[in-house]
């Protein structure tokens, strides 16, 4: 099964080359690099346009165009963190946290910075608290700031838009965003990571993104059945359809307004999620405790994850065991968080 080597040395073949042309295609871009994990995309992404500050200044362009600002949400996902933190290693690196999808402090941070290189990234739905980042302000932001906007898709990919494209394509900015990140090990079901981008930026990050350029690549049988789900998920539509139904569900069952399948419980302290979560798996129910490092201390949760093969009966019962360990109708809502009491 195993490719025996880094993609640039003997694990490439024809099998990952047409994931990469089909992912390429969905996400409405030139070009497509896998890599073996979504972690590792992240990491390349980074790394590499760290590394454009060190590639102008080889190529003798004037001190003040050296640096590059990179700006980050508070919540982003820990492979995005890791790679900033790479990056900023590089001393021509500048790192900028604004707070979670706060516009209007980025916009404040984007405004102060005198850096002409700028770089806004961000989860585009977040995994821990089923919110989206707000494309429509980051898109009048780019327009305004000029900056190479960054989305980690992992939880869109598939998921949202008519064709499955993700976020972007749902809020109809795919032109505007340069760079997008994914993950087959969510609802692809398989494995692995990949970086949508132009030619430009996928021969930069082939050559400069050590966890590509240093891991071994994806093993065929697996890039040939994430081929296969590409093209399941473009076609069957209804599996989508399904599974929006099911968010429409359960807002209707709990009175809860959560925005995606991705629904997160917030109980506190570790001992509470743990309690939860076994109680619902005695129920007959999945459901983890999301504890640290994961999660801030105080801020355990339980993430209940919907998908396209659940039925309306299914979230019945899951309603009813969870309504044996929280109470509904004590639940203060702050949207897009929902915290409970058990």
């Amino acid at each position: 099964m195993g490719p025996r080597g880094s993609a640039l040395i003997c694990g490439y073949t024809n099998y990952h080359r047409r994931l990469e042309s089909c992912l390429a295609e969905l996400k409405k871009k030139e070009e497509c690099l896998l890599c073996p994990t979504g972690f590792a995309a992240n990491m390349a992404s980074m790394v590499a346009i760290g590394s454009i500050s060190l590639l102008l200044a080889a190529g003798g362009q004037p001190e003040k165009d050296e640096k590059i600002a990179i700006f980050s949400d508070a919540l982003n996902h820990a492979s995005i963190i890791d790679g900033i933190r790479l990056a900023e290693r590089q001393r021509s690196v500048e790192v900028f946290v604004y707070g979670h999808c706060d516009m209007v402090h980025l916009n404040k941070l984007l405004s102060a910075c005198t850096t002409e290189r700028k770089v806004v990234v961000t989860d585009s739905l977040f995994s821990m608290d089923g919110d989206f980042a707000p494309m429509d302000e980051l898109v009048r932001l780019k327009r305004k700031h000029h900056f190479l906007l960054v989305i980690d898709d992992a939880h869109g990919t598939f998921v949202c838009g008519k064709n499955g494209g993700g976020v972007a394509e749902e809020f109809d900015c795919e032109r505007d965003v340069d760079i997008c990140v994914g993950t087959l090990s969510k609802a692809a079901g398989c494995h692995g990571g990949f970086i949508a981008c132009s030619k430009r930026w996928k021969q930069l990050i082939q050559s400069r993104g050590r966890s590509f350029i240093f891991s071994t690549s994806t093993p065929v049988p697996v890039a040939a059945a994430a081929h296969a789900a590409v093209i399941v998920a473009k076609k069957e539509t209804w599996r989508r359809r399904e599974l929006w139904n099911r968010v429409q569900d359960f807002r209707t069952l709990t009175g809860i307004p959560i925005l995606s399948p991705i629904i997160s419980l917030i109980v506190g302290s570790e001992e509470n999620a743990l309690q939860g979560s076994r109680h619902l798996l005695e129920s007959g129910f999945h459901v983890t405790a999301i504890r640290p490092p994961t999660v801030p201390p105080n801020s355990c949760r339980l993430r209940v994850t919907l998908t396209a093969t659940h039925r309306k009966d299914d979230l019945v019962k899951l309603t009813e065991a969870l309504s044996r360990c929280i109470n509904f109708q004590e639940i203060s809502i702050h949207c897009p968080k929902v915290y409970a009491r058990l």
